[in-house]
């Protein structure tokens, strides 16, 4: 039985992070679903109203690794903005641990160094920063990365954005908010 879940004084409520910034906006997700497990990754570029601009996905053959995607996520998305020209980019994950390994001084025996460096490097060489969100105000990244990992593809780009998506897109984009969790 589905119950409607009503907010108390002490629910907090969360949307999309539009109007944080005037520049281009990434969010991206990395997510592990599925019997066997498959891992994907999503990300989508919009500017700071909301309006669709690009997306990704993609699926990460032979791993299980949900912390692997969401650094894929955030790797490819920064690639993919500096290969569009994008001078200026506010990029949100919902992965703390992602941030925080970015953000902070990781080991250089961390399983994913190289990679981790290779996002620094990213982050360095452009006017582009990091910045943590709530899962429920990063639903439309969380939806491209499901779509990753339940593909075959490596990376595909989204023009324009799947049907699916249209409505979690309007939904940001008018700022509706969603009780934390």
């Amino acid at each position: 039985m589905k119950r409607n879940v009503i907010p108390s004084d002490s629910t907090r409520m969360v949307k999309w992070n539009q109007g944080n910034h005037q520049c281009l906006i990434l969010n991206v997700d990395g997510s592990c679903l599925g019997t066997p497990i498959r891992a994907g990754f999503g990300g989508i570029f919009r500017n700071n109203v909301g309006a669709y601009l690009s997306g990704y996905s993609g699926f990460i053959p032979e791993s299980t690794d949900v912390l692997l995607a969401e650094l894929t996520a955030l790797h490819q998305g920064l690639l993919m903005a500096a290969a569009m020209g994008i001078e200026e980019l506010s990029c949100y994950s919902n992965s703390l641990l992602s941030i925080n390994l970015i953000t902070g001084t990781a080991s250089n025996y961390h399983a994913y160094a190289v990679l981790i460096q290779d996002i620094k490097d990213l982050l360095s060489a452009q006017n582009y920063s990091v910045h943590h969100c709530l899962r429920e105000g990063n639903q439309c990244a969380d939806y491209l990365a499901k779509l990753g990992a339940s593909s075959n593809e490596e990376c595909l780009v989204h023009a324009s954005a799947p049907q699916e998506l249209l409505v979690l897109l309007q939904m940001d984009a008018i700022g509706t908010l969603f009780p934390r969790a």
